[in-house]
């Protein structure tokens, strides 16, 4: 248990959005993703998710890990399909933010939805690192009712309501935590995790790479941090992480620029230098396989609709 309070206390834990909606008409995302964690509350209808297809009911969640890419049928199954550089473009063909005076009847689907970051150190996003798939929550009342208390707070516009939606944010990511833990869910996985606070090493190295992600973070580089050899420390990252270190920096770089086209003005150009990547081309192909869309039609969306 003190292995899982480490844990808990090194994480950074960030808000980044939510929102109640409405679907306006059923449909499927054949290929979704994020680079931040997600929980889906299904508030009214059902949802499916998965190869299998997997019930969400009302009143159950889904959590998406940051970088996990699954598919996700909001309504009814065998309904129009699109892929997530679709979605993410055109979100209000499919999302209606919930307002006062917004019709609903007993066909609406409805959920509630959040985006969090938790790092570990602030260097490692913890869920991700973990490599757990999608899967749902049932029976817990205290992860829905923290969706929906950061919703309210983020409406109410109230004295305080930055510091209010942290500690909510952070109480979900506990909450969520717990949930695993006490469903004994990826035990294995979370024993791995804990290799982060047994060798210092791994977080020198993973510290270089935030520290030093627009330059150099070839093998030879990450195996100075760690003293030791260039041979050995692809092996000695995968063996503790699960994933190999170059595997690792590029989601770190896409991370990044994905934080960037949402928080900046920078060019496309500026952005894939700022982390790493000299040819802008390159830098544009890497992020389109990762994450389904363009770049610069992640910024627009992001510039034209706030969902």
């Amino acid at each position: 248990m003190e292995d899982y309070n480490k844990i808990i206390e090194s994480l950074g834990i960030r808000y980044i959005k939510s929102k109640q909606v409405k679907i306006v008409k059923p449909f499927t995302i054949t290929n979704y993703y994020d680079v931040e964690n997600q929980l889906i509350l299904v508030e009214q209808g059902v949802c499916f998710f998965g190869p299998d297809s997997e019930k969400i009911s009302s009143g159950e969640i889904l959590f998406v890990p940051g970088g996990k890419q699954l598919s996700i049928i909001y309504g009814e199954k065998n309904f129009n399909k699109i892929s997530n550089e679709d979605f993410v473009t055109c979100k209000e063909k499919y999302f209606e933010p919930l307002q006062t005076g917004s019709v609903i009847n007993s066909e609406s689907i409805v959920i509630s939805y959040i985006n969090i970051e938790a790092k570990v150190f602030d260097t490692v996003n913890f869920f991700a690192s973990l490599d757990i798939p999608a899967f749902k929550i049932s029976g817990d009342q205290f992860i829905g009712k923290g969706i929906k208390e950061a919703i309210l707070e983020q409406k109410s516009k109230s004295v305080g309501q930055h510091r209010m939606t942290k500690t909510i944010t952070e109480q979900i990511i506990i909450d969520l935590i717990r949930y695993i833990v006490d469903n004994n869910l990826f035990v294995e996985k979370l024993a791995t995790n804990v290799t982060y606070f047994k060798d210092p090493r791994l977080i020198d190295i993973f510290t270089y790479i935030k520290d030093h992600i627009e330059g150099d973070l070839s093998n030879q580089k990450l195996a100075n941090v760690a003293n030791v050899s260039e041979d050995y420390v692809g092996q000695y990252f995968k063996m503790l992480t699960g994933i190999n270190p170059q595997d690792y920096i590029e989601y770190q770089r896409m991370e990044l620029a994905v934080s960037k086209l949402r928080t900046t003005k920078l060019s496309i150009r500026e952005i894939g230098r700022n982390v790493g990547y000299k040819d802008t081309a390159y830098f544009c192909r890497r992020f389109k396989m990762m994450f389904g869309i363009p770049a610069g039609k992640m910024r627009r969306r992001e510039t034209l609709i706030n969902l």
